[in-house]
């Protein structure tokens, strides 16, 4: 049983309560999710079953992420979220909506982005929120994060709503923050649904509950779908054994950069890299062990 799960994290769960669910009613002890999804957020979270944990990183590192967002206006908390206390109120600002989408658009694109005061980044070697707890709130520097869009939803009586498509470690209400803070007020994220990892979709998740150990595998998706809009190249009997032994082999065709290989059967066997000369691999797979 190896590939992924789409799941609708529901509200109030942690990310590592959805996979001790998942492993119990799987009956599969190697499961993992890529990329952490808050308990005040739900939508997609991905988990990889069996042989696919191997593939985690690429679906949490290397996807566009997107969400749909609420802003409350007015309050900032000390965690940037619902979750926090309140540290500063501010009035809600007046502005039209096209000055809210000229804000909007000076978020978008490579920003720098200071994270929130609680979240489980590693300071001196604590998290984050372990700090928190401690009365300790040191000031992390910006960290480059990119942003590919945002749409403005809705804006009434201090609530703003939004989507946002983004890359790796863009903090949704930390960009809530900065927002209220560029226009002269106080705000933090009050709710927040995750559409979209990758290729999976919020549209085509299942809810948790749902899932059942007779129907688990019906819901399992091929460890393929994490590199489905990656260059795909198909190995030749020489090929494939080269690679499982990994060794390096001179491509067919014209590679570059980072290539999923599949043998004659179409099944992913390796991860590898591939430049003028030669294809390498970088991570090679045997599904049936």
């Amino acid at each position: 049983m190896h590939g992924f799960i789409n799941i609708n994290k529901p509200l109030g769960m942690t990310s590592h309560d959805v996979v001790n669910r998942v492993r119990r009613i799987s009956g599969v002890r190697r499961v993992g999710h890529a990329g952490t999804l808050d308990p005040q957020a739900d939508g997609v979270l991905v988990v990889a079953i069996g042989h696919a944990t191997r593939l985690i990183e690429y679906v949490q590192d290397d996807t566009i992420k997107g969400y749909t967002a609420t802003v409350q206006f007015g309050t900032a908390t000390d965690s940037d979220d619902a979750s926090g206390q309140v540290i500063r109120t501010a009035p809600v600002p007046v502005v039209s909506t096209a000055q809210l989408q000229a804000q909007l658009h000076g978020f978008t694109g490579d920003i720098l982005q200071v994270p929130p005061k609680v979240s489980a980044l590693h300071h001196a070697g604590q998290r984050m929120y372990d700090l928190a707890r401690q009365g300790i709130a040191p000031d992390l520097p910006a960290r480059p994060v990119t942003v590919y869009s945002i749409e403005l939803l809705s804006w009434h009586e201090g609530i703003l709503r939004i989507t946002v498509q983004c890359g790796k470690g863009t903090y949704i209400r930390a960009l809530a923050r900065d927002i209220g803070e560029a226009l002269a007020s106080a705000a933090h994220l009050s709710a927040l649904t995750r559409t979209q990892v990758g290729q999976f979709f919020l549209q085509e998740s299942v809810d948790l509950d749902a899932l059942t150990p007779t129907n688990v595998s019906a819901h399992i998706t091929s460890v393929t779908h994490a590199v489905a809009d990656w260059p795909h190249y198909q190995l030749n009997a020489e090929e494939s054994t080269h690679i499982q032994h990994g060794r390096r082999f001179s491509a067919r065709h014209p590679l570059s950069g980072r290539v999923a290989l599949f043998d004659e059967r179409g099944t992913l066997v390796a991860i590898a890299h591939s430049d003028a000369e030669s294809v390498v691999p970088v991570k090679v797979f045997a599904w049936e062990s």
